[in-house]
């Protein structure tokens, strides 16, 4: 029930399967695939669907007696260019061959070792690099698409998987110019498209009689909600079985799934939150703080982006960091609402013009917890508002 799981059959992604095959299957020639970028948002199966044809390719390369490569990075973890020409190159170490340390080569080096290795393998190399939004800086992307050039025996594509529609719009116009790529579109999922996605993980999870009715169309809906999104109907799916087997029921219910979808919230905003930078933590802090001083004297009142400055301020002092701007400060407010930490809306003050009325979206309590975990934050967050936004 995992999204990392590759069914033997991906519904409703024939037409997409078919695309991205007809683009490698001059790989079985001997000859060079385009380059090709796939764009879609998240669980509209990008990653799926390249894997699944880069299985098939493999096979067929098996059975025709042809020399495919197919290498996978995601570059969320592989996101430099030593690491991303690095972890390419281990692909092809053999018991004989010297394996590319971590760090401490100069990239040249490591890039010199890649074009020998992909030389002497032969054959075609097709490169997918997931999330190559997450890739630092373009030269990795340049030096790959222009490899070509420097073999004779061997031919390299690569593919390029991203949630960012405008990705390509940013690099640099050698890159672009060298990469000559083609593009596709993966889109959403309605919800009955995810209910034969999530109907066919139950035949191969659950026994037969052990979920009701309700619950497909349940899961469907909600992660349809969410740009039907495959991975929040699957970690539904998968969530209410797991606390339906641990609380001994018989049966997966409705109950299961609004559990499910509270606790995976939750579990999002936790992680979220503790990879947020200083700065942002210092903000979160000051709308917790000021959330806790309007309960304590009673207040319903919106809390501004004016309030949060003040506090901010004072906790910048006492963690002794740098001090932001206001203007800032209010683009961060507003990454922190983007996040779905909190919810600031713009509200109209007429002639003293416009501020945000701020609130936290999730448990105060859950939140605090987080930042308890950092020593520096757990301090902080012991100090109290008092009188004019002074912090005792």
């Amino acid at each position: 029930m995992r999204h990392t799981f590759m069914p033997e059959i991906l519904p409703h992604r024939d037409k997409e399967i078919n695309n991205l095959a007809s683009v490698l299957v001059p790989a079985l020639r001997d000859e060079t695939p385009s380059n090709i970028f796939i764009y879609g948002k998240t669980g509209t199966g990008k990653t799926a669907v390249t894997k699944f044809v880069g299985k098939e390719l493999l096979n067929k390369g098996n059975k025709t007696g042809k020399k495919v490569n197919f290498i996978y990075i995601n570059c969320e973890v592989v996101d430099t260019q030593y690491r991303l020409l690095q972890n390419i190159a281990n692909h092809f170490i053999d018991e004989w061959s010297e394996r590319i340390p971590f760090t401490g080569w100069p990239t040249d080096e490591v890039f010199v070792k890649l074009k020998n290795m992909i030389e002497k393998q032969g054959g075609v190399t097709v490169i997918i690099l997931d999330e190559v939004d997450k890739l630092k800086g373009d030269e990795a992307l340049y030096n790959l698409s222009r490899i070509n050039s420097d073999l004779g025996n061997s031919k390299v594509s690569i593919i390029g998987i991203s949630n960012d529609l405008k990705y390509t719009e940013f690099l640099d116009p050698r890159v672009k110019s060298s990469l000559g790529e083609e593009n596709m579109i993966f889109p959403p999922y309605d919800a009955s498209e995810l209910q034969d996605i999530l109907n066919q993980r139950i035949d191969i999870a659950l026994k037969p009689g052990s979920i009701d009715e309700d619950v497909v169309p349940l899961c469907s809906a909600l992660a349809a909600q969410e740009h039907g999104d495959a991975r929040r109907a699957l970690d539904l799916l998968r969530m209410s079985a797991e606390l339906a087997e641990r609380a001994k029921s018989l049966r997966i219910t409705k109950k299961h799934v609004r559990l499910a979808q509270n606790k995976i919230e939750i579990d999002r905003i936790i992680e979220v939150v503790r990879t947020l930078p200083t700065q942002s933590k210092l903000i979160l802090l000051a709308i917790l703080l000021q959330e806790q001083h309007n309960k304590k004297i009673g207040s319903s009142g919106a809390i501004t982006t004016g309030e949060v400055y003040e506090i901010y301020k004072e906790l910048g002092k006492k963690a002794r960091t740098d001090k932001l701007t206001q203007r800032r400060v209010a683009d961060l407010i507003s990454e922190l609402d983007m996040l779905g930490i909190i919810t600031a809306r713009v509200i109209s003050k007429g002639r003293y013009g416009r501020t945000r009325d701020i609130k936290i979206s999730s448990s105060t309590e859950d939140i605090m917890k987080i930042l308890h975990e950092d020593g520096v934050f757990k301090e902080l967050s012991n100090y109290k508002i008092h009188g004019q936004m002074k912090l005792i």
